[in-house]
């Protein structure tokens, strides 16, 4: 989806921005003595989209400036009189593409595709993208030859004729975390003050004019809505423009949770009586249900377009209201639970005793062994593609998906085609992103990528007016709980003590005492049993040569095949789900070209 775009006339640049995304607040244009910006998203708040795109302007805008970034869901484009800058922020919601031809930059768009017309297969991308679901936001490559991606966090610096200067990853700047490094932990009660203070500020940086707030009966989203319906009410907003949205299961096991998904609609409307409950049946709803469009429509290959068919059902009933933001309470799990790979560095440190004691209470507190407890977060992190080795090795059973770690090769990718294009080299450089030097704080970056499902947002952006939004992945709720010593978060068998603690006096007694959560396996397995077959039809069927060169395809029904009666875990279905999806996304390259909004010129100097 093409919501700017510059180009060059000769040496002028011409810069536009799509007119109805203009026309809905999804893309900002300002201008000054120092230059225009076009800021697709939002920089400091939504409700501060003028404004906070003005300041970032300002901000860079000057000669020699070299600011942190500010904090938002933003893609921007800055002309200044003397350079042009491209940048996103950290948490990289929105994308940001440019193409190179004979030594300068040609065009930038928020669209690959749009950029890719016409250019060769990047055959390196497809294997890193086939590494683990989360290899593509973080690598500059994209499915094309010539096109790059502005990284997040990155400030890509070109000339006023498109000469490229250079490119330096920036920090967001500090937004008020306190500091919380005195000797020894703090009491949970202070970590949780901070950790309330923080998640307050990222709610109401994302209030809209007509919010929604998606609502599962978790503690999650079910502290998100309440903070925002408290904001309304303290702020003298009208809690009537709140919109609490909810997919709800009347039959199988996910129907279990629909006793906590009553009690936090309960509470948050005794909280504000006047907010809008919408409640979408979900009953008929499977993975995998039309995942031609949603896989083979994207702007690049979309992992997890098999989950698109549920999200796209509750995004419709938030369009047809018209809300203009959608908080969800996705990044949760990793960002405010107590952090495993603490174990890694007490073993790194040498603290042998120390590790021993608290990998015996993480494995009683999570129903686990101790051998598991320390090969999970101690052994794989230091040798993960040998610990993926060895695995395989021991448990291989003679199945496709048995045996498939998070980076092995899939046995349905042809081994020439991953030693030609750079597999084992993709498979390192990701085990290095996911883990690190120091996994305890790899964590919160590789979180970033996996928690949301932000491509199906920023693909239907456009038809909903409005991105989804995610106040657990804001830089001041990851800093703060980043600074938390693992003494502080780790309670056994009490995941999440610190929000927990801090959502006292909002969550209700049943959903803040809750410990578990039904996971939507049931969606997969009948996504699996409805269109199993249809997907393995598909593979067999592909024309694009790619696809042949690329995988074994009967092995690959296999694998499908398999998944289908149950086998495999999780690990193995992502590889399974990225591998579908991409197999789909090349099928359908050469029968769509990209739909490109009218844009309104800009600026040509």
């Amino acid at each position: 989806m093409e919501a700017l775009r510059l180009e060059w006339a000769g040496d002028v640049p011409k810069l536009s921005a799509a007119e109805a995304m203009a026309r809905q607040g999804l893309v900002t244009t300002v201008s000054s003595r120092a230059g225009t910006a076009v800021v697709v998203g939002w920089v400091g708040s939504v409700g501060g989209r003028v404004a906070g795109a003005r300041r970032l302007l300002d901000d860079f805008g000057r000669p020699g400036a070299a600011p942190r970034l500010p904090a938002g869901d933003y893609a921007a484009v800055l002309v200044c009189r003397d350079r042009i800058l491209l940048m996103r922020d950290e948490q990289a919601r929105i994308p940001l593409f440019y193409r190179t031809a004979g030594g300068r930059v040609c065009a930038v768009s928020t669209s690959a595709r749009g950029l890719g017309g016409g250019a060769a297969w990047e055959r390196r991308y497809f294997c890193r993208y086939l590494t683990g679901n989360l290899a593509q936001p973080h690598t500059e490559l994209t499915p094309f030859a010539g096109v790059h991606r502005v990284l997040g966090g990155e400030v890509v610096e070109l000339s006023i004729t498109g000469q490229r200067r250079g490119r330096v990853r920036r920090r967001s700047r500090e937004v008020g975390v306190p500091s919380l490094t005195a000797a020894g932990a703090p009491p949970l009660s202070t970590a949780a003050r901070d950790l309330r203070v923080a998640l307050e500020n990222a709610v109401e940086r994302r209030m809209g004019g007509l919010p929604a707030c998606h609502v599962s009966g978790g503690t999650d989203s079910t502290g998100v809505a309440l903070l925002a319906a408290r904001l309304l009410i303290t702020g003298g907003g009208d809690p009537g423009n709140l919109v609490l949205l909810a997919g709800r299961f009347g039959r199988g096991e996910l129907a279990g949770e629909r006793a906590y998904l009553d009690e936090a609609m309960e509470e948050i409307r005794r909280h504000a009586p006047t907010a809008r409950p919408v409640i979408v049946d979900a009953d008929d709803v499977a993975d995998f249900d039309d995942f031609r469009h949603h896989a083979g429509d994207a702007d690049e290959p979309h992992a997890h377009a098999f989950r698109a068919p549920f999200w796209s059902r509750l995004h419709t009933a938030a369009a047809e209201l018209g809300c203009d933001t959608l908080l969800t309470g996705c990044g949760a799990d990793p960002l405010a639970d107590a952090n495993p790979f603490h174990l890694h560095r007490l073993a790194r440190t040498g603290r042998l005793r120390q590790l021993t004691r608290q990998a015996r209470a993480w494995a009683a507190g999570d129903e686990r062994g101790l051998r598991d407890v320390v090969c999970a977060y101690v052994v794989q992190p230091a040798l993960p593609l040998t610990a993926e080795r060895i695995t395989a090795l021991v448990r291989h059973r003679g199945t496709v998906l048995g045996d498939l770690g998070t980076f092995a090769r899939p046995r349905w990718l042809r081994a020439g085609f991953a030693r030609a294009h750079g597999y084992r080299e993709a498979s390192v450089s990701e085990s290095r992103f996911v883990f690190g030097r120091r996994p305890e704080q790899s964590l919160y970056d590789a979180a970033n990528y996996i928690a949301a499902p932000d491509p199906l947002s920023w693909g239907r952006a456009r038809q909903d007016g409005f991105f989804l939004s995610h106040p657990f992945l804001d830089p001041q709720v990851v800093a703060t709980m980043r600074r938390l010593p693992a003494e502080t978060t780790f309670r056994p068998g009490r995941p999440k003590a610190v929000l927990r603690e801090a959502m006292a006096d909002l969550l209700p007694p049943r959903i803040r005492s809750r410990t578990f959560k039904v996971p939507f396996n049931q969606l997969y397995a009948r996504g699996l049993r409805a269109h199993g077959d249809q997907l393995v039809d598909l593979c067999r069927s592909a024309k694009n040569p790619l696809i042949a060169e690329m995988f074994d395809v009967e092995t690959l029904c296999r694998a499908v095949q398999e998944a289908q009666i149950g086998m495999g875990d999780a690990h193995s279905w992502d590889r399974l789900n990225s591998s579908l999806a991409l197999v789909v996304w090349l099928e359908r390259w050469g029968r769509r070209s990209p739909a490109l909004d009218p844009a309104a010129p800009v600026i040509a100097l």
